[in-house]
């Protein structure tokens, strides 16, 4: 099986066409976008990951990969394309679907179907399988289908593409072994073998113990901020304990993953997911409480202004996705704020970003939402010289607060009660 065939040339999509690539396959990378086809045939990439754009380019350079708007016959189809939310919290499958009914017609006996795309258990069985039935063959019998989920990190993807473990769920024992033989050209973790819905099972509960445990974390560093104690020095003696682990609060969950999975298992179940249900709620409730501290903080000051630094939902990635930063910025201007944006890893697009020095421009707080190692950098003294008010609110526990109090600031810090 060397011609391979990827739909989705996202952030999973296009580093594994690429891996794919260099490991002697013959790949065609499918996207919807013309400029993300385009992009990629130049040997360049649309997206911000270390390393990224040399494979790709190399790949390109090889004759191994080549981008098109539409698929063609192949060997094996992955597809990597988003399963983002509806605004109800379901699962919109549209990618999904459109994906399986593009490769229908060119689905023959003997093709192995891959779905990467993190999905509801019991995707493939109850909504992949059926259309890719409609061309006439059978899984598990004419083609193999298999469920082999992402486990990678924005601005780690190019490594741990290769070393993590990867979970591979077939229709029938043999669609796994078939799709082992895939991934064992590149994986150099362990490959486990189970069935498709328990493989969906094992991602979508990888994102939900994460997404509880930082639940726990926000809520720990309200309760904090209510008692008049740091919740930073709490966690960090509370990991002094050998099987503790308490992880670190923030201004709310993005990415496409941790804030988006347990959706996933509250729809289909919610009876029985209270506990999912209540940390989703917490999670997505902390940016509301951003804006809260910020107008404590800038209470009685005429027409404030906000200097918001970060649009990515995490450090040093340009990964805008459920980005709790873009929720603070518009419940703030939805507040009266004026709000200026700076983010240097982000691209311009839907949202306006502006230059450091103009974003801090007659600022009466800066507001710390990604903890960007620029902003780590970033001169307290010059900053201020720019701003109206010195205030300043971490929601990151990234910067020197002394330094910056050094410089005149009042600093708040999330999760660190004024007793």
């Amino acid at each position: 099986m060397k011609r391979v065939c990827v739909l989705g040339l996202g952030y999973i999509g296009l580093p594994t066409a690429s891996v794919l690539a260099s490991n002697g396959f013959e790949v065609l990378g499918v996207d919807v976008s013309p400029h993300v086809v385009d992009t990629v045939n130049e040997g360049n990439i649309h997206i911000e990951e270390p390393g990224l754009h040399t494979v790709v380019q190399a790949a390109i350079n090889s004759g191994n990969l080549r981008a098109s708007l539409t698929p063609e016959p192949a060997d094996v189809y992955i597809v990597a394309v988003p399963t983002p939310l509806t605004e109800d919290k379901r699962a919109d499958m549209r990618f999904v679907v459109g994906a399986a009914e593009s490769i229908v017609p060119h689905l023959r006996a003997g093709t192995l179907v891959i779905l990467e795309s993190t999905s509801p258990p019991g995707t493939c069985a109850e909504l992949l399988k059926p259309i890719l039935e409609r061309s006439g063959l059978e899984a598990g019998t004419d083609f193999c289908l298999a469920h082999c989920p992402e486990r990678v990190l924005p601005g780690r993807i190019l490594k741990e593409l290769i070393h993590n473990d990867r979970v591979i769920g077939g229709y029938t024992p043999a669609c796994a072994e078939a799709a082992r033989s895939v991934y064992e050209t590149f994986v150099e973790g362990e490959i486990f073998l189970t069935d498709t819905t328990t493989a969906e099972m094992v991602k979508i509960i990888e994102n939900t113990f994460r997404d509880v445990n930082i639940a726990l974390a926000n809520e720990t560093a309200l309760i904090c901020e209510r008692l008049g104690i740091d919740f930073w020095e709490v966690a960090r003696f509370a990991n002094r304990h050998p099987r503790v682990n308490v992880h670190s609060a923030g201004p709310g969950v993005g990415g496409h993953c941790i804030s988006v999975d347990p959706w996933f298992l509250v729809e289909r179940l919610p009876e029985d997911t209270r506990i999912i249900r209540l940390a989703r709620e917490r999670n997505d409730g902390m940016p509301a409480h951003v804006v809260s501290v910020v107008q404590e903080m800038l209470a009685g000051i005429t027409t404030p202004k906000v200097a918001a630094l970060g649009l990515a939902y995490k450090g040093n990635v340009d990964d805008i996705r459920e980005s709790p930063a873009i929720h603070v910025v518009e419940l703030l201007e939805a507040a009266g704020f004026a709000v200026s944006v700076c983010d240097p890893h982000v691209k311009p697009g839907a949202h306006a970003l502006e230059p450091m020095e103009a974003c801090l421009s007659n600022a009466d707080c800066v507001l710390l939402l990604t903890d960007h190692d620029e902003y780590r950098a970033l001169d307290p003294v010059g900053a201020g010289a720019h701003m109206r008010m010195k205030f300043l609110f971490d929601t990151r526990n990234a910067l020197d607060h002394a330094t910056w109090e050094a410089a005149g600031f009042r600093v708040r810090v999330l999760g660190a009660g004024r007793s």
